[in-house]
């Protein structure tokens, strides 16, 4: 009870004290704080984790324990989310986004916690998946509960999501440029120029508690020796082109075998073709295994001993039609490991499998074009824009492409090639998948929030919030005289003909019996059911409010009956409908 007396003393003291600017400026601290320390324990975490598993697989004796890691990873991240969360931890951005446009911004408790402890597991263990997702949702389960302990609005609790997801990636990356870009360009909807600076305040907070516990390296420090010339343009759009297809093929294959573990109702059934499928694929292809940041700065070094030393290509002779094989199969066969590892049950993100896939990309496309000698690219030069194109492409985020490979690899000197790829890539893949990899549930669903604020508001609005039940039943047995009582009674001008089991069979207007309803010779000769007609337009409660604006623009009507497998409900009006949307507007609109 004295606790509850103080917090509310406290909200006193704020409001009266500090404006709300300057409360979410002293919360974007926090915020990027907290952020950054979640970064940090699942980088640590992980690590540890990494390195008792390559304690036990450097042990001559215990080689195959390298076979059966991810699935031993994917299987304690199983049991930890089934007997202790005991709530599914779902992927850490859709998460986010889900959060934002259906549930107020709320998220789960759990997930300030759960999403750190299953990705840790998940990737420690070998899971061919990143940690950037799990970061994300970690960091913005705090600003969402952080928020709603403050007891603030919609805008200013996204605000906090945004924050969160912004530090959480420049402390994950140590890319803080790149996490405001993604935070406005994958996250954040309609930000005015205001709101720019809690972001930014996250995310440099963020980094610094990175720099501090994990050094101020980058994460995969790149030595510009040759920037580009003018004549090797054309290439990097012939680049963007590829990582354009190659993302194309990422969605939908991750689409497809997600869809193939989702319809596979048995957990163990999941989990034990899941292990199986990625104990072989690391028993042939050994660099699938975990994040892939070695293999990465290896590529990006021009050293890709890394597809040959072991694995299935141990044996083969070390030349050009080896190399672009083993090159071809570890892209493919990455995005299956990625899929695999999720679809089986584990947590991670998919950052890191596109920047793999990307460095990949990009030294098969330049040993192609240097094969054949019409032009001497840089190869690592090209693995480093690889990774910002694929970035751009699976993402359908160019910006976040573009700035955070920069940011990455300190390559700013290559800024014009980056743009060109990551823009080709992009317009490439929208060209075939419309939404990315973490929003096409969403879409499919109805629930994903764009930087359109007209569909936003419709996205967010709920049908069943609008239904008015103030109607006056009428039964279809009811003479005309009993229809008259009832009118008598009634505020409205429209009466819904249900009968005894609730079902609707019609209704009727005003202006139907107007001409009858002072004649009481009919009262007791006409009946409802003689009278009534069946709506030609009408809606269920599951319905979306996109769906329920073209049903007024196209009948024209000021009232549309609401009707479940039958039974009825209610109507929402024109009138209602328009005001709950300028509310809404309000909500967007309104500044922090």
């Amino acid at each position: 009870m004295k606790k509850k007396h103080l917090l509310i003393k406290l909200f006193k003291w704020r409001l009266k004290n500090v404006t709300n600017r300057q409360f979410i400026i002293a919360l974007s601290i926090v915020i990027g704080v907290a952020s950054g320390i979640a970064a940090v324990t699942i980088k640590m975490l992980v690590q540890k984790i990494h390195d008792l598993v390559h304690h036990v697989i450097d042990n001559s004796t215990n080689e195959w324990f390298f076979i059966i890691a991810p699935g031993i990873g994917i299987l304690l991240t199983v049991l930890f989310i089934k007997y202790i969360v005991k709530r599914p931890v779902r992927h850490g951005i859709p998460n986010v986004l889900y959060a934002i446009s259906k549930t107020q911004g709320k998220m789960n408790k759990h997930n300030m916690i759960s999403s750190v402890i299953a990705s840790s597991l998940t990737v420690g263990f070998g899971g061919s998946v990143g940690l950037e997702g799990p970061t994300v949702s970690t960091g913005a389960a705090i600003g969402s509960n952080l928020g709603r302990f403050l007891h603030l609005n919609y805008r200013q609790i996204t605000l906090l999501l945004g924050c969160a997801c912004a530090g959480a990636m420049s402390a994950i990356f140590k890319a803080p440029i790149a996490a405001i870009v993604f935070a406005l360009e994958v996250i954040m909807l309609d930000l005015t120029l205001a709101s720019l600076v809690p972001l930014l305040i996250a995310s440099a907070s963020a980094v610094t508690v990175s720099y501090i516990f994990l050094g101020t390296e980058v994460v995969y420090p790149f030595d510009v020796t040759h920037t580009y010339d003018i004549e090797e343009l054309f290439f990097y759009i012939l680049l963007g082109l590829s990582c354009g297809l190659i993302a194309t093929y990422f969605t939908r294959t991750y689409k497809y075998i997600e869809g193939l573990f989702e319809n596979t109702s048995s957990i163990g059934k999941r989990l034990f073709v899941g292990a199986s499928i990625l104990g072989i694929l690391m028993f042939l292809f050994p660099q699938l295994f975990g994040e892939g940041y070695q293999e990465i700065n290896s590529a990006l070094s021009g050293d890709v001993n890394y597809l040959n030393n072991i694995g299935v290509f141990a044996y083969f002779q070390d030349n050009f039609v080896t190399l672009i094989i083993a090159l071809i199969l570890t892209i493919g066969i990455k995005v299956i490991a990625t899929s695999v590892t999720f679809g089986s049950g584990g947590v991670g993100g998919i950052f890191a499998p596109t920047l793999f896939m990307g460095a990949n990309t990009g030294i098969l496309f330049a040993t192609i074009i240097n094969k054949f000698g019409w032009v001497q690219l840089s190869e690592r030069n090209f693995a480093l824009i690889g990774m910002g194109g694929l970035i751009a492409g699976v993402l359908h985020a160019p910006l976040t492409g573009l700035f955070l490979i920069a940011d990455l690899s300190g390559g700013y000197s290559m800024f014009l090639p980056l743009m060109i790829t990551a823009t080709t890539s992009y317009i490439t893949a929208k060209s075939f998948e419309k939404h990315s990899v973490y929003t096409h549930q969403l879409a499919h669903r109805n629930e994903l929030l764009t930087h359109d604020k007209d569909q936003n508001i419709m996205t967010v609005m709920d049908v069943k919030k609008l239904i008015e039940k103030d109607f006056a039943p009428v039964a279809p047995d009811a003479t005309l005289g009993d229809l008259v009582e009832i009118i008598s009674k009634a505020h409205r001008n429209i009466f819904p003909v249900v009968d005894d089991k609730g079902i609707l069979r019609g209704m009727l207007k005003m202006d139907d019996i107007r001409g009858i309803i002072f004649k009481p010779e009919l009262y007791n000769t006409v009946m409802v059911e003689d009278i009534m007609y069946m709506p030609e337009y009408y809606i269920t409660p599951d319905s979306n409010m996109e769906e329920l604006v073209n049903l007024f623009r196209k009948s024209s009507r000021f009232n549309i009956a609401v009707v479940d497998e039958g039974r009825y409900i209610g109507f929402i009006s024109r009138a209602n409908a328009y005001t709950a949307y300028r509310n809404q507007m309000k909500r967007f609109s309104s500044h922090y």
